[in-house]
């Protein structure tokens, strides 16, 4: 069955002309792409990598990707986004691939095919992520990289990450998340031991409202990354 929630493409779908508006729906975004980027390529080099991202939306790590030097192929299972994402590469000469393709499906049609694969900001979206995690290291090559970034579940990342971002701060539009789906990072971490990925360092992402600012490091009450590595020889089934 798919693991997709329709309510959650329509809510992105409905907003995709608003994905390259620096002050739109997706502000938050554009402010930590460059560190999203940074963090990438500190850790697994994205200079003539293959790499996957999974839920690109409107292309905006895939482009920071791409610009590095990356051969990056970009999945999205809302077409508008897509739609969205073609046009702004092409504009900006930038040669990246879209497909509107299930990470799942791509795990069987491709296996081992990529140096990298990036699901940011998408695993709380899904109805099944661990499947998500499961489907990219399927994806990656022996010795290749996964990154993750997410969301903590409990009181205080409610309190910060849907009240505060949501309701008070209006850094993203209201409904983004739900509490229920947010995911612990020792549950994150269990899927990737499940998937036999091993997870290499887990990653605060911090945001100070007063200077706008955002940093990485320390607790990961709130949003966090995790990188993880897939074996350098590949384990048979």
């Amino acid at each position: 069955m798919a693991n997709v929630d329709p309510a959650e493409l329509a809510k992105f779908a409905t907003r995709a002309a608003e994905w390259w508006d620096p002050s739109g729906a997706f502000r938050t975004l554009h402010e930590i792409n460059e560190l999203r980027v940074d963090y990438l390529d500190q850790r697994a080099p994205v200079a003539n990598a293959r790499v996957l991202d999974v839920g690109c939306g409107g292309g905006l790590l895939s482009e920071g990707l791409a610009r590095r030097g990356a051969a990056v192929l970009g999945i999205d299972l809302a077409a508008d986004n897509l739609e969205v994402a073609r046009s702004h590469a092409a504009d900006a000469d930038l040669a990246i691939d879209y497909r509107c393709v299930e990470v799942e499906t791509l795990a069987t049609e491709r296996p081992g095919s990529f140096d990298i694969v990036a699901c940011l900001e998408m695993l709380e979206h899904v109805p099944e992520p661990a499947r998500v995690v499961d489907a990219c290291a399927r994806l990656l090559a022996p010795d290749g990289a996964a990154f993750f970034s997410t969301i903590n579940r409990n009181p205080k990342s409610f309190a910060l990450a849907i009240v505060g971002a949501e309701y008070v701060l209006n850094l993203l539009p209201r409904g983004t998340h739900e509490y229920l789906k947010l995911i612990r990072p020792a549950e994150l971490a269990a899927w990737c031991r499940g998937a036999r990925l091993d997870v290499a360092e887990i990653t605060g992402l911090h945001f100070n409202p007063l200077l706008r600012t955002y940093t990485l490091g320390g607790n990961v009450d709130v949003n966090y990354f995790m990188y993880a590595r897939k074996p350098p020889r590949a384990v048979t089934e």
